[in-house]
Order: structure tokens, then C-alpha cells, then sequence
């Protein structure tokens, strides 16, 4: 593990930012980039219920089909293709154990970039001061030593996971009444800052529903939405999925 940046900074609404890499082929954002020669990049990670996470990637140089027969051999991976582009698909991957970006988001960190492009894997990740940086990356270093830091800098910025930009009318118009009533309370609750400022059984009391009738209608919401925002009823590729900024 080796350091080429690290800069300090005291303002409370700060955020340390991560930058690292990786070449294990035993985790499937690497394995796959490296087998196909391909660029395997997050688009969004969201939690589900059993401490499991969907994470939505966008695979660009492959065919669709070999990548599901790669992602079907890892264990902790269930694999589902969303929408097929020219020249691969967005999929996802609903993942559980020895996950990285599962482990980071655990400790406090928010991955904001997670891709692997010809077997080399790099993650950039954001962790809000309050949860110590250092205590952060040495707990994530200690189960994961195979990864590289490679940048440590302060931003000012905190970004949350889901703001009110990323819903476009036409995104809404897709959903129900009740989906959408879901969403907003669950946002305006703080269900989609980083950390959370409520769980889910919270939105629920809220709305004076279950808490499965919640995980069923924003479960069905997102994938809406994340099929309508990263792929295209013409099925070419959307723009500029995957960045970071």
C-alpha cells in the first residue's frame, strides 16, 4: 500500500477522498475487464434487504452474453442484463461478500467511482470527516491489503446519493402515483443522504405502510428510473456514465 497524495483540512462538511487500485481477478468489476478486454464502470450502487447491494454497471466492448457466462462463475454475484447498447449492456449485479465497494460503503464511505478496465481495477471513494478517514481506510486495508491507495485529498464538497437533478420529469412520468409518493417522502426523510438520516422501516411508518410494501415500491421506482437514465430505447450507449465528477 502506497501514498502519493495526502492533504489535511478541518472544515466539518468536508470529505476525504480515495483514490485506489487493484488487480485481483477474484472480484468481478476486474475479472471481467481483464478476461474480455473490456471497461466495466459503476453507475449506481443501491442497498438491499439481507446486507446485499445492486450495484448497476455499464459494460462497454464485450457482448452481453459474455459477460453474464463470466459473472455466473462467482458465487456471490447474481447477475441480470437491463439493457443491451451496441457494443455491451448495463447490467446488474446484485452482490454479497468480499464486495469492495460493499465494505467501503460499510465503514462510511461513499464510492463514487468503481471500474475496471483490461484487469485493472480502481475505486474513488468519498468519506465524510466525521467518520475518521484513517480509521477508515486502515479497517478497509486490513480485509482488503490487496488494493493500492494511490491519492488521498480533502474536497469540500459532500455529495449525496440522489438529488432532485436526477429525476427529470420524464424519469417521474414513468411512475406510478404510489412510486412516487414513496421516493419523495423517502428523499425528503433523508433516506438518500450519505449516511442515511433514516432506514427504511422509517419511510415506512411515514407513509403508514410495511416496510416490505416500501421495499417493493422503491425497488420497482429505482430500476425504473436507472433503466430510463443508462440506456436507450434505441440501445446505444448513454453519455458520460461512469465519471466521477
Amino acid at each position: 500500500m502506497s501514498t502519493v497524495e495526502d492533504q489535511g483540512d478541518d472544515r466539518t462538511d468536508s470529505v476525504v477522498e480515495i483514490e485506489l487500485t487493484v488487480r485481483n481477478a477474484g472480484y468481478p468489476f476486474v475479472g471481467v475487464s481483464g478476461e474480455e478486454g473490456c471497461r466495466v464502470e459503476l453507475a449506481e450502487i443501491i442497498p438491499r434487504p439481507e446486507a446485499r447491494y445492486a450495484e448497476f454497471f455499464n459494460v462497454l466492448g464485450a457482448p452481453p452474453a459474455r459477460i453474464k457466462h463470466h459473472t455466473d462463475s462467482y458465487e456471490t454475484v447474481e447477475t441480470s442484463l437491463l439493457r443491451e447498447y451496441d457494443d455491451g449492456g448495463l447490467f446488474e449485479f446484485v452482490v454479497s461478500g468480499n464486495c469492495p465497494a460493499h465494505r467501503l460503503a460499510e465503514l462510511g464511505a461513499l464510492p463514487r467511482t468503481v471500474e475496471g478496465v483490461n484487469g485493472q481495477g480502481r475505486i474513488v471513494a468519498e468519506i465524510p470527516l466525521r467518520y475518521d478517514p484513517s480509521a477508515v481506510t486502515e479497517s478497509f486495508f486490513a480485509e482488503y491489503p490487496d488494493f493500492d491507495l494511490i491519492a488521498k485529498r480533502t474536497k469540500d464538497t459532500h455529495t449525496s446519493m440522489l438529488t432532485p437533478s436526477t429525476f427529470p420529469r420524464s424519469l417521474l412520468n414513468d411512475l406510478t402515483d404510489r412510486q412516487r409518493e414513496v421516493l419523495r417522502t423517502a428523499f425528503e426523510m433523508g433516506y438518500y443522504e450519505w449516511p442515511r438520516d433514516c432506514t427504511g422501516r422509517d419511510v415506512a411508518d411515514e407513509l403508514d405502510i410495511t416496510s416490505a410494501t416500501f421495499s417493493e415500491h422503491v425497488f420497482t421506482a429505482e430500476r425504473k428510473i436507472l433503466t430510463v437514465m443508462f440506456g436507450s430505447a434505441d440501445g446505444t450507449r448513454p453519455p458520460d456514465v461512469g465519471s466521477d465528477e
